[in-house]
């Protein structure tokens, strides 16, 4: 057997073991020592990358839901540290009836993602205010992430994050959205309500800063439309989100 051949087929088995690889390899290969150290691999990253999330869930139900995640997802990035992506998708296929716990695992993996983002200087207010803001097009923090709340799972983490009692985990009475991001050098997390939520989709979504005030005024009337844009804009320069404006001639 080619040497090419038999790394392919060693990568093949240990993503998915099958009699008939197991055969061409051979009982030399001794393959229950490699696969027990590479699903140990996987747990270990997933238990390195989610440390809040596993005492929340308890030992168990979180080995559980690792197994689950490494027999349905192979790696698939250069970095171990990229194994973690997904797994909240993983814990709404086996907790459908529990999103708090795959809302708590998003924000945890959010927070980590957000530390390790692209740097970018944050805009200060200095200069902004002969700014043309008709033509402005606002740049937010390649850090920023959103995902929309439907749990208290945000109150859960920050007392586990402050080894605290956390609350049971229970439904919002009224939509919200996450919003991580880094500030400096620390990740950070927010609840917004549904409208600052969605305001920030539609900036990432257009950049546009007279179309964000079109749109809130489209929605609350246009005297508390405009208003609220500039209380907004403020909010977001002064928590370091709006990374670059760049004016754009019409």
């Amino acid at each position: 057997m080619k040497l090419a051949h038999l790394q392919r087929d060693f990568s093949n088995w240990l993503v998915a073991p099958t009699a008939p690889l197991a055969r061409r390899l051979g009982p030399e290969a001794r393959l229950a020592v490699y696969q027990n150290n590479y699903r140990s691999q996987l747990v270990g990253c997933l238990e390195h990358s989610y440390p809040l999330l596993r005492g929340w869930m308890g030992e168990d139900a979180f080995l559980g839901a690792a197994v689950r995640h490494i027999d349905a997802h192979p790696p698939h990035g250069w970095t171990l540290d990229a194994y973690a992506d997904g797994f909240h998708a993983t814990l709404a296929q086996a907790y459908p009836s529990h999103p708090d716990l795959h809302e708590l695992a998003w924000i945890e993996h959010a927070l980590n993602t957000a530390f390790v983002a692209a740097d970018a200087a944050p805009v200060t207010r200095a200069g902004l205010a002969a700014l043309d803001w008709e033509c402005a097009l606002l740049r937010l923090s390649p850090s920023l992430q959103l995902r929309q709340a439907t749990t208290n799972a945000e109150a859960i983490w920050s007392a586990l994050w402050q080894r605290l009692p956390p609350p049971a985990g229970e439904m919002l009475a009224a939509a919200a959205g996450y919003v991580v991001w880094r500030r400096g050098h620390t990740a950070l997390l927010r609840q917004a309500d549904a409208l600052e939520y969605a305001a920030l989709l539609q900036l990432r979504r257009d950049g546009s800063f007279a179309a964000l005030c079109d749109w809130l005024v489209a929605r609350r009337g246009e005297q508390d439309g405009v208003a609220l844009a500039g209380t907004l804009l403020a909010q977001w320069l002064d928590a370091e989100l709006i990374t670059g404006i760049d004016v754009v001639s019409t």
